[in-house]
C-alpha cells in the first residue's frame, strides 16, 4: 500500500515502513546511548513536540522573508536537473529534509519546464547507507537508473553526500546499474554536492520545523522492527494533522516559483567554486574542534539547518552566531533560550550559525 504522509498522491510516495511501536527515547538518554556506542542514532527517536505559538510565528516570518529566495533556488535547481537528464526524471529525495524540496521540484519540473517526473522519498543513514530495498523498488517499477536524481535540502559537513556516493556506488557494482550517486541540493555549505543552486547559508524555512513541514513523517529508523525485505521505518504523527504545514508550505513555494518563471523566466544558478567551499568547511572544522576541545567531528553542526536540528532533537552544548540580530537566526535564539543553551557571537564565522553537541565527556 502506497504511503504519502500528509501530502497529496501526486506529490510524493514515501518508501518507508510505518512502525506500529514508536522507538521513542527521551533526548538526554538517547544522547548517552549514541555517544556510548550502545545504540546507533537510527535505532531510536526522540518524541516530537508541536512548535509553540511564538516559534510558529517565527516560522511564518521566515517564510515571508525567504520564500522568494527559496522559490528562485528551487527554479534554478529544477533547470540544472532538467539540463542533466534526458527523458523522464525520477526524483529520489532523502528523508526528511529533502522531501519538501523534492515536492516543490517535482511540480516545477512538470509545470514550468514540461518534464515527466516521478518523486519518491527514501531513507539514508550515516554509517548504514541508503535503503537498498527502496532503490530496488524504484527500479522494479520501471524507472530507468539514469533517470534518478537524489535530492536533499542542504549540506552541512558533507557527510550524507559521502555516504550516498559510497552506498550508491556499492549498489551499482552489485546490481550492474549506473545510478548517478551525486547529491542535488538548494545550498551546498560543504562543497560536496554534485549540483546546487547556492552555497550561501541562508534560512531555508522548512529547516525550522520537523514533521509538520515534512509530511508528518519522522526521521527514518533502522532497528529490529525493520526486516530484511522491509523499507526503513518511520513514525507518522497523525495526531499532528490539525497543525500540519506541509502542503501549504510546498504549495506556496510552487506558486511563487511558477509566478517568478512567468515574470522573469528561469534564473541561472551562479557557478559554485566547490574546491573553495570545501576548503572553507575543512578549515572551519579543524579550527572549531581545536578551539573547543572536540575530538568527534559529528558533534559539530555548521549552518542554520544543521544548527536547528541540534536544538530541536539533540543535547546542545553551545550555539554560535555570526550576527545575533539577523532575522535568519531568530528561531535559534528562541530555541536556545527555551533550552538554556549558551550563546556566543563570532563575527568571523563562515556560516550564520553553528551548534555544538554536548559530549558525554563534558559531564
Amino acid at each position: 500500500m502506497s504511503f504519502y504522509g500528509s501530502y497529496r498522491h501526486d506529490d510524493v510516495v514515501f518508501l518507508l515502513k510505518r512502525l506500529v511501536q514508536p522507538p521513542f527515547v527521551d533526548i538526554a538518554h538517547k544522547e548517552d546511548l549514541i555517544q556510548s556506542g550502545a545504540r546507533h542514532y537510527s535505532e531510536m527517536l526522540s518524541p516530537e513536540l508541536l512548535p509553540s505559538e511564538r516559534y510558529l510565528k517565527i516560522f511564518k516570518d521566515a517564510y515571508a522573508a525567504n520564500c522568494k529566495r527559496m522559490a528562485q533556488d528551487c527554479l534554478s535547481l529544477a533547470a540544472l536537473i532538467a539540463a542533466r537528464r534526458a527523458g523522464p526524471i525520477t526524483l529520489v529525495s532523502l528523508v526528511r529534509a529533502g522531501t519538501p524540496v523534492g515536492v516543490i521540484l517535482k511540480h516545477l519540473l512538470r509545470r514550468v519546464i514540461g518534464r515527466q517526473v516521478a518523486h519518491f522519498s527514501v531513507s539514508i543513514i550515516r554509517d548504514r547507507g541508503i535503503d537498498e530495498v527502496a532503490l530496488h523498488h524504484i527500479l522494479n517499477l520501471g524507472h530507468a537508473p539514469e533517470s534518478i536524481v537524489f535530492i536533499d535540502g542542504w549540506t552541512g559537513k558533507g557527510v550524507i553526500s559521502r555516504v550516498l556516493e559510497q552506498a550508491v556506488g556499492d549498489f551499482n557494482q552489485r546490481n550492474g546499474v549506473a545510478i548517478d550517486s551525486g547529491l542535488y541540493v538548494l545550498s551546498d555549505l560543504a562543497g560536496s554536492a554534485t549540483c546546487a543552486a547556492s552555497c550561501a547559508d541562508y534560512l531555508i524555512p522548512s529547516s525550522i520545523l520537523n514533521a509538520t513541514v515534512s509530511g508528518l513523517v519522522s526521521r527514518s529508523v533502522l532497528n529490529e522492527s525493520v526486516g530484511p525485505g522491509d523499507f526503513h521505518g518511520c513514525v507518522y504523527y497523525d495526531e499532528f494533522e490539525p497543525y500540519d504545514q506541509s502542503r501549504e508550505f510546498a504549495d506556496g513555494l510552487i506558486a511563487d516559483g511558477i509566478a517568478q518563471a512567468d515574470r522573469n523566466g528561469i534564473p541561472e544558478a551562479m557557478p559554485i567554486d566547490r574546491t573553495k567551499v570545501a576548503a572553507v568547511s575543512a578549515e572551519f572544522l579543524h579550527t572549531t574542534m581545536a578551539l573547543h576541545g572536540i575530538v568527534d567531528v559529528n558533534l559539530v553542526k555548521p549552518g542554520i539547518g544543521e544548527a536547528t536540528r541540534v536544538l530541536l532533537r539533540r543535547v546542545p552544548r553551545l550555539l554560535i552566531l555570526r550576527d545575533p540580530d539577523a532575522l535568519d537566526v531568530a528561531h535559534l535564539k528562541v530555541l536556545a533560550t527555551e533550552k538554556s543553551v549558551p550563546l556566543i557571537v563570532d563575527a568571523d564565522l563562515p556560516y550564520q550559525a553553528v551548534s555544538l553537541i554536548r559530549s558525554t565527556l563534558d559531564g
